[in-house]
């Protein structure tokens, strides 16, 4: 029988005691902001992922840009081919991130995207 089935649930096990202040951590550190390790994950998650999305647009536009440019120079035109792959790949890393981190959060019952910070 499964740890799901018996009804384990790993987001509790991570959560520490609310109001229970952590031992050894200086005040003002990220350690005394964010309670939880999943609470600074939440806040900085969306972000990196809205950022990658932007740096692909850029790396898109960019190797546009380069094989209209290179007018018919193959070596330009190698070049932006290149970048546009490159920016695909990466697309295909970051989003294939997201899902996983969907999949995590439905078996493990550990809210990454929490909507509550």
């Amino acid at each position: 029988m499964s740890l799901l089935a018996q009804g384990f649930n790993l987001g509790d096990k991570l959560q520490l005691q609310p109001g229970r202040p952590l031992v050894g951590v200086a005040a003002g550190t990220v350690g005394s902001t964010f309670g939880t390790l999943s609470s600074f994950i939440n806040l900085l998650l969306p972000m990196a992922f809205i950022i990658a999305g932007l740096i692909f647009l850029f790396l898109l536009i960019g190797g546009g840009f380069t094989i209209v440019s290179s007018a018919g120079n193959p070596k330009g035109v190698e070049q932006g081919k290149n970048q546009l792959m490159t920016a695909v790949i990466g697309f295909i890393v970051i989003f294939s991130a997201f899902w996983i981190i969907q999949i995590i959060e439905t078996f493990t019952g550990v809210k990454i995207f929490n909507s509550g910070l």
